[in-house]
């Protein structure tokens, strides 16, 4: 039986990550068959793989527009997903989301000084680059907001989070105020959160955060484990909670600018995520966090899907679609804890 599972599982998961990858790309505004998606892909894989009966445009449509868009959700899903079951355990709250720590309002702000204020200075990786500046600035106010003596403790990290994360929304709104006001649309469609800017490029970047978070964090589950008991038992269990707590948020601001620099402002899948999974395999971070990363990943390239095609063939921002799923699993994760 055990032999089964263990064949049954990553059978049923590659399945899933095919379908749902299959999904994303195949359908839209323009939709092109499965057999047809994969063919593309193939030929420009391995040149001439099969013989090209489809046209120039639905080549570009799969390869250029919605392959790297499906890829960079996936990747962006991951890494939000990955931060809420870390930061959940670490702080012992479990509404613990990526935007805690304020670095997605940094992230924001960044970006809206680079869409109103300077222009494409470093041509398409401008946006990016503010955005990722701005997300490192508000991670480096936490702790100085936590203070020195006890900035390490968990309720004043998630407290120094909270204020962080209004004073770079409230900075936000001013420079949209007193910017262009032609380019709002441009910058609230970004804050709201979106893949449709995804190019080849891009993905480098995320796919290396997510990778190197995941190689520090899979061998650390055990401290994280201890930390999710409590901070006297961590300690009891030999581990330095101050210094791992604070090297967990510094890795989470990591992979969380990153994202968000590159798709925008997405709430709720970091929250909604590791609760799903907690569900499905349990409270062990061992298995939480990579299931985690994976879920994460289909449900943004599920939600981009909705996005694309409830006002097709207008791009609905991400954001709206997990923001109103979020609420949903936001009233549920309330009400299971005052039931217990």
């Amino acid at each position: 039986m055990h032999c089964i599972k263990k064949v049954f599982w990553p059978t049923f998961l590659f399945t899933l990550v095919l379908i749902t990858i299959s999904a994303g790309v195949s359908l839209g505004s323009a939709p092109i068959p499965v057999v047809t998606v994969w063919k593309i892909v193939a030929n420009h894989l391995h040149a001439d793989s099969f013989a090209a009966d489809w046209s120039q445009g639905r080549d570009s449509i799969v390869w250029d527009v919605r392959f790297p868009r499906v890829l960079l959700g996936g990747l962006v899903g991951a890494g939000l997903a990955l931060t809420g079951a870390v930061l959940q355990p670490a702080t012992r709250n479990p509404l613990a989301d990526p935007h805690l720590l304020g670095v997605s309002s940094g992230a924001a702000f960044g970006a809206i000084i680079a869409l109103l204020h300077t222009g494409m200075v470093f041509g398409l990786f401008t946006v990016p680059l503010f955005a990722f500046a701005g997300a490192l600035m508000a991670t480096a106010l936490v702790p100085l907001v936590a203070g020195a003596r006890r900035g390490m403790q968990a309720d004043r990290l998630v407290l120094s989070g909270v204020i962080v994360a209004f004073f770079f929304t409230a900075l936000g709104n001013l420079l949209v105020f007193l910017g262009d006001p032609r380019a709002t649309q441009t910058v609230m469609f970004w804050m709201l959160g979106g893949l449709g800017l995804a190019q080849w490029q891009h993905l480098l970047y995320p796919a290396l955060v997510l990778f190197a978070a995941l190689v520090y964090l899979l061998p650390n589950v055990q401290p994280l484990n201890a930390m999710a008991m409590g901070d006297e038992t961590a300690t009891t269990l030999g581990v330095n909670v101050a210094r791992f707590r604070l090297i967990l948020f510094v890795v989470a601001a990591l992979v969380t600018g990153t994202m968000v620099a590159f798709s925008g402002a997405i709430g709720f899948v970091g929250l909604m995520v590791p609760h799903m999974v907690r569900a499905m395999v349990g409270s062990d971070n061992a298995r939480v966090l990579p299931m985690s990363a994976l879920v994460g990943g289909l449900v943004l390239i599920l939600a981009d899907l909705v996005a694309r095609l409830a006002v097709a063939p207008e791009d609905m921002p991400i954001g709206i679609v997990t923001g109103i799923v979020g609420c949903v699993a936001f009233v549920w994760i309330m009400r299971k804890d005052s039931a217990r």
